[in-house]
């Protein structure tokens, strides 16, 4: 790739990091310039973007969980929108390309195609919202990523029937792939840390692309598949961690290769903003549907507002229709800019999400039906004195040493709800509870409660609940973890008791061996001392 590429690529970023959006858009922007000013061609991109993808589908099979696809709140869901913006989304294709000759198309079936194109929505774009946030465990997010799975899997099964080539005889043989499982699990726990654990995530993905194009099937979907025999286990996890930010490292090429499918005209960019203006529907319509299924408003309006785009899928599902001669070219560069609209529309939505659900929550709730979901059952704290928000290995240990002090007065809560169950099945006192879910603190009467301890995912999310706190007019104590110094400056600017992890865990280590040296029990030592 140029240089001048990558240099445009980080210096937009950076800018729209600094105006609040997230660095993908500068990605989007950079490529529609490098191109315009000749840097470069599709062809220096495409193996990058084409790795990003692979990477994230065996990192979201590394996270799947076929149960919950199985969920009629997931499926069900997704397949009721279709239903409903797929002859939308062609009406009005149809009606642009009567109006623009440039855009004509000779058959109503081509409609039909780029509107299942635009019916899906960004992969990649929630996954990167729900990690900005620090939201992968929440209800909302399981919900969203499920839905968008689903999506996914459409849109393999679009390529693969509509391929010039159809799955050969040997593509049966796949079906005994869960045989594998036991090998592959044993042999990424034997490669254990760092590097190599990183160079057997990627190959193993690109093994299983290059598996499933032998037998012409979608490579993407083999990457998947792989993920998913690797999931459910401890290792899993560890190679989810180590992967994310090398993922998104490639992924830097999706975004950036969507500029180089061409300028677009003028009435590309009038139908592209016309098909924008569409999207408008998409998260009211999710809404409605999650509503319909026992969502409360608040899990229906996050995961609507994460699937508020259009997707890279759409893309690639217009790309192969314009190489089999299926769609004229001039519609795969108005759907890439009608996408890019989209996350400009959807962005400043999705970071605002919280506040506007604390605004508009009681018209909202009004929608809610009496009958609940189990997740979304009301849990209550009872005369819990301390609470520990997050229940991680920080989390959890925290409440095992607090527990040593105020007893059954200490209560954890975990946003996952089968990592919450399996807690409550071990004897551990914890509710599933969203921390940045301020109807959930309002119902518990957090205010009632001494001390509150803030070990989530991210020092963002940490630092959005106590935003929360503050808000809600919480006076007592609120702790909190931090990684780096910044951090730990803004937290005590809050004026909460802060645990710095890369200082005050060597403290904890070194209490902790003169605990066993010396034989006696000696007082933690206070954060920051």
């Amino acid at each position: 790739m140029e240089a001048l590429i990558l240099l445009a690529a980080f210096a937009a970023g950076l800018a729209f990091r600094q105006l609040g959006y997230p660095p993908l858009l500068g990605y989007l922007v950079a490529g529609f310039v490098a191109h315009g000013a000749g840097l470069g061609t599709l062809d220096d991109i495409r193996p990058i973007a084409d790795l990003g993808i692979i990477l994230l589908l065996f990192t979201i099979g590394l996270k799947l969980n076929l149960r919950q696809l199985a969920a009629p709140r997931i499926w069900g869901t997704q397949l009721l929108h279709a239903g409903i913006v797929v002859p939308l989304t062609a009406m009005v294709i149809s009606l642009a390309s009567m109006a623009y000759p440039l855009l004509a198309l000779e058959q109503s079936s081509q409609a039909w195609v780029l509107a299942f194109a635009l019916s899906f929505s960004s992969t990649v774009f929630a996954v990167k919202i729900f990690e900005e946030r620090g939201e992968q465990g929440a209800l909302h997010a399981d919900l969203a990523i499920g839905i968008l799975i689903i999506q996914d899997l459409l849109a393999v099964a679009y390529l693969t029937f509509t391929a010039d080539h159809p799955p050969s005889l040997a593509a049966l043989a796949l079906l005994a792939l869960p045989l594998v499982r036991p090998v592959v699990v044993g042999l990424a726990k034997s490669v254990g840390h760092g590097e190599l654990l990183i160079l057997f995530g990627i190959s193993v993905a690109l093994a299983g692309a290059e598996l499933f194009e032998l037998v012409n099937l979608k490579g993407s979907l083999g990457a998947l598949v792989f993920g998913l025999l690797l999931s459910n286990n401890a290792k899993s996890n560890e190679l989810y961690r180590t992967m994310i930010d090398f993922k998104d490292l490639f992924l830097i090429g999706f975004f950036l290769q969507i500029g180089y499918y061409g300028l677009p005209s003028l009435p590309m960019v009038l139908v592209a903003l016309a098909l924008a203006l569409l999207i408008f529907l998409r998260p009211v319509i999710y809404f409605f549907l999650l509503i319909a299924f026992g969502l409360r408003a608040r899990t229906a309006m996050l995961s609507g507002f994460s699937l508020f785009n259009y997707s890279e899928f759409g893309l690639i599902v217009a790309a192969i229709a314009v190489g089999n001669g299926i769609l004229p070219a001039q519609w795969l560069t108005t759907l890439a800019l009608a996408l890019a609209l989209s996350f400009f529309i959807a962005t400043p939505f999705n970071t605002r999400v919280h506040y506007l659900y604390s605004r508009y929550a009681d018209f909202l709730s009004r929608f809610e039906r009496s009958r609940r979901l189990p997740e979304e059952r009301p849990a209550e704290l009872g005369d819990a004195e301390v609470v520990v928000l997050g229940m991680g290995r920080v989390g959890f240990g925290a409440y095992q040493y607090l527990r040593e002090y105020f007893g059954d007065r200490v209560v954890g809560v975990e946003e996952n709800f089968a990592k919450a169950e399996q807690l409550v099945r071990n004897g551990v006192h914890c509710i599933h509870g969203d921390g940045m879910d301020r109807d959930f603190w309002e119902r518990v009467a957090m205010h009632k409660r001494r001390l509150v301890l803030v070990s989530l995912t991210s020092f963002r999310e940490n630092m959005a609940v106590v935003e929360l706190a503050r808000q809600l007019d919480f006076g007592n104590t609120l702790a909190v973890t931090c990684r780096y110094p910044d951090e730990r400056e803004e937290a005590e600017a809050e004026g909460c008791i802060v645990f710095y992890l890369y200082e005050d865990v060597g403290k904890t280590f070194a209490s902790h061996v003169l605990e066993k040296w010396q034989g006696k029990t000696l007082p933690p030592p206070a954060a920051g001392d």
